[in-house]
């Protein structure tokens, strides 16, 4: 048996690790934008769909000896994928489709590797069944998610922080190596087990053949893997996107996604067929939490202004979700002899559920209404498997109670629905893409001098406008005369006739507002969406002075491919949101900025952020390539005027000591923290 734990720990640990290894690999390509993570997991999940397909058919279609020499060869031909480093030809291109070259990268990088570890779960259990049919088969899935567990939570604490990159990479290939070498072991072990047995007589005669699972419990278990999926994503989408976008937040969902498997299937000792999972405490539970959960959406409890209420809440809530879902499951397991079958209707319906989230809900939704949709179907499913097999000692009128709070939850998840999808008095657009949603709101009537409009990116605030034709060209939002941006261009626009001014992040284009007819502007934006809205429903563009280029893709790539562009100051303006991409905030990325400024212009990074203490890490990035760093803080928050913190980093002394930036606020170092690299960053140095 210990052949067969330890090829089912290794695989399950690699599984999950190999995750955040390779997204972090890629997440600078792709702007650090959180839908990376997202389409990972939609790629993770198909293949272990077609790892848990493999499975079925190999158990139900090949003896034990062809099993172990079609696995095997399979096992060795992985080994030409390692190690697991993404090559630098897969960068995508200004025009790319970040989805479907996601999709194609992981292919080609980590592809088969993790499509046989995605197989080792249910095929070991297959071989155990086989060979030792007294042990408890399920307890071994339940192993596997408690090492899928252990990898995850070390990986943001301790390897991360501890090892680089292609460190990483390099160390989970060897490991992979030694995967390699126990599951081809198990898998002839399993071999001459089975031979063994054949030639000893059997003493109990011939065994009952176990009774095949029902067409409703295999529609069960696919409804029921799909909504616990659902649940999942559409719950990490919401907390990230929604409530706060604080670093590792979506480890959070995942873990208690895991821990809920761990729980209902660990069904040894005294307890119950489903583990730790008793309906008759949970549903009730799950109604209750449904209703508050959806009557504090329609309200707007659950939501950025009620942070430290609304995470609980939807943890809680996603807990007690998953439980009921992974329960009834765990309850509906079919004998070892289906077992494959089993787990291909939970890799089925988790590869359904990240398709509707990660694919569909963008296409089809304007706002994240996968997650109310996600909770009426909860209630709906909850009440259908009540009255279909009462709880025992529950009398009808539990039964009547559950089933008024479906009927309640549908209700009002209904009426958010409606009212979230109707247009709004103050919002003129709403779209959804990759990259999140973008909405613009406006404060009042067009012709009011006090009317403003905004643009939102989730929750975050990228700015905004008077609609008003005398106020329309004023800056204001992050951008007024007190910022430390504004400053800067203030220097050299008055020491030169004409300056050159590159800006990493659009938002609603303010800065084109300080912009003269010598001047020259080029701005590189990440989300096509944002550069169509600004345009179309903001005025700073349209009305700019300046000459104004655009370049669409991720800032720093695009800056890679453009000639020297000899910019008097380049704004660095990507870390507003919690969400920040560390890409843009290393050695190597202010190496790739120097050579776009002039020897005497400045770089200007926006590190206005609510979480996360960046001026320190600017500060030591300076110093590496031997700049000065200095803090520049408009504390007075007024009126149309935001609070921000900008660092100025540069070489020409003459800026330094401009009266201008007088100032300046000493930058308080962070004990212990080391400058970040491409290979080396980790958000938890500077978090606040």
């Amino acid at each position: 048996m210990i052949y067969f734990i330890s090829t089912v720990f290794t695989s399950a640990f690699l599984l999950f690790m190999v995750q955040p290894i390779i997204a972090k690999q890629i997440l600078p390509w792709f702007g650090g934008s959180s839908a990376v993570w997202t389409t990972c997991m939609v790629f993770f999940q198909m293949v272990l769909l077609m790892g848990y397909g493999y499975t079925h058919w190999v158990v139900r279609r090949l003896d034990q000896r062809k099993q172990a020499i079609l696995h095997t060869t399979l096992v060795l031909i992985s080994l030409a994928w390692l190690p697991i480093l993404a090559g630098d030809h897969w960068k995508p291109g200004p025009d790319t489709e970040p989805s479907v070259r996601i999709l194609l990268l992981l292919l080609a990088t980590v592809g088969l590797p993790y499509f046989l570890l995605s197989t080792t779960g249910p095929l070991v259990q297959a071989w155990v069944a086989k060979t030792h049919p007294q042990v408890k088969v399920y307890r071994l899935f339940a192993l596997s998610n408690l090492a899928s567990l252990i990898s995850l939570l070390c990986y943001p604490p301790l390897i991360e922080p501890s090892i680089n990159l292609q460190a990483q990479a390099v160390a989970w290939s060897g490991l992979y190596g030694l995967f390699a070498l126990l599951v081809i072991v198990s898998a002839w072990r399993t071999l001459l087990a089975q031979n063994s047995s054949a030639q000893v007589p059997s003493s109990q005669g011939v065994s009952t053949p176990a009774t095949p699972p029902q067409l409703l419990q295999v529609v069960l278990w696919y409804l029921l893997a799909t909504l616990g999926s659902v649940l999942l994503l559409s719950f990490t989408n919401h907390m990230t996107q929604n409530i706060a976008s604080v670093p590792f937040l979506w480890i959070v969902p995942l873990v208690i996604y895991l821990a809920t498997f761990i729980l209902v299937f660990d069904v040894g000792g005294a307890r119950s067929q489903s583990g730790w999972y008793a309906r008759q405490w949970f549903m009730p539970l799950l109604m209750v939490l449904l209703l508050v959960t959806a009557y504090g959406m329609v309200e707007g409890y659950a939501s950025t202004m009620n942070i430290y209420f609304a995470l609980p809440l939807f943890c809680v809530l996603l807990f007690v979700g998953c439980m009921f879902c992974h329960g009834e499951l765990a309850a509906m397991r079919p004998e070892p002899q289906y077992l494959t079958q089993f787990y291909l209707a939970l890799a089925v319906g988790g590869a359904i559920g990240g398709l509707l989230v990660g694919v569909l809900a963008p296409l089809v939704f304007d706002t994240f209404a996968e997650l109310p949709l996600a909770l009426m179907a909860c209630g709906l499913l909850a009440t259908y498997l009540w009255w279909q097999s009462p709880t025992p000692g529950w009398s009808k009128g539990g039964a009547q109670a559950i089933t008024a709070a479906a009927v309640g939850i549908s209700a009002v998840t209904g009426w958010y629905l409606w009212d979230y999808s109707r247009p709004s008095s103050s919002t003129i657009v709403s779209k959804r893409d990759f990259y999140g949603t973008l909405s613009v709101t406006q404060t009042g009537p067009l012709e009011d001098k006090a009317t403003m409009r905004h643009l939102f990116h989730g929750t975050i605030s990228h700015g905004w406008q008077y609609t008003d034709a005398q106020l329309r060209n004023k800056p204001i939002s992050y951008f007024g005369p007190g910022a430390g941006i504004s400053r800067v261009l203030d220097f050299y626009t008055q020491e030169r006739p004409s300056i050159d001014v590159g800006i990493l992040g659009l938002g609603i284009g303010v800065l084109a507002a300080y912009g003269r007819e010598t001047d020259n502007y080029r701005i590189y934006e990440l989300v096509p969406s944002v550069l169509d809205i600004a345009k179309k429903y903001f005025w700073y563009l349209t009305d700019a002075k300046a000459k104004v280029s655009f370049s669409l893709g991720d800032g720093r790539l695009s800056l890679e491919r453009d000639p020297p562009q000899q910019f008097d100051m380049l704004s660095i303006d990507a870390f507003s949101s919690d969400s920040v991409p560390m890409h843009l905030m290393t050695v190597e990325a202010l190496r790739v900025y120097q050579k776009q400024i002039k020897p005497d212009g400045a770089i200007v990074y926006n590190v206005t952020n609510r979480l996360i203490n960046l001026a320190p890490m600017v500060k030591l990035l300076a110093e590496q390539e031997g700049m000065t760093a200095i803090l520049i803080s408009d504390t007075a928050a007024r009126g149309d005027y935001y609070q921000t913190d900008f660092v100025i980093v540069t070489r020409n002394p003459q800026l330094i000591q401009d009266p201008r930036l007088a100032s300046a606020t000493p930058i308080a170092p962070i004990p212990g923290l080391k400058v970040w690299t491409d290979h080396h960053n980790n958000l938890f140095d500077v978090l606040r």
